[in-house]
């Protein structure tokens, strides 16, 4: 899940090299914390947040496939 999204994220931004991609384990199942540069938030979130929920609904999907639970955080 983590490659997949530092992959979709660095396509969207124009500073790929200041993605991160931060696995927290929590109790009700992994969060991803997806850091990239200042400029760059409003590229990841979208318009009222469409991308944002795209990418939330994608990672979402694919841990479904394997039996998990993940979820998506964009931390400034």
């Amino acid at each position: 899940m983590k490659e997949l999204l530092t992959y979709v994220a660095q396509n969207l931004v124009d500073h790929p090299e200041q993605v991160s991609v931060t696995e927290v384990q929590s109790d009700g199942g992994t969060v991803l914390e997806l850091r990239v540069a200042p400029e760059d938030t409003g590229k990841v979130i979208g318009r009222q947040g469409r991308i944002a929920k795209e990418i939330r609904t994608l990672i979402r999907s694919v841990a479904q496939r394997s039996g998990k639970r993940v979820s998506v955080e964009i931390v400034d």
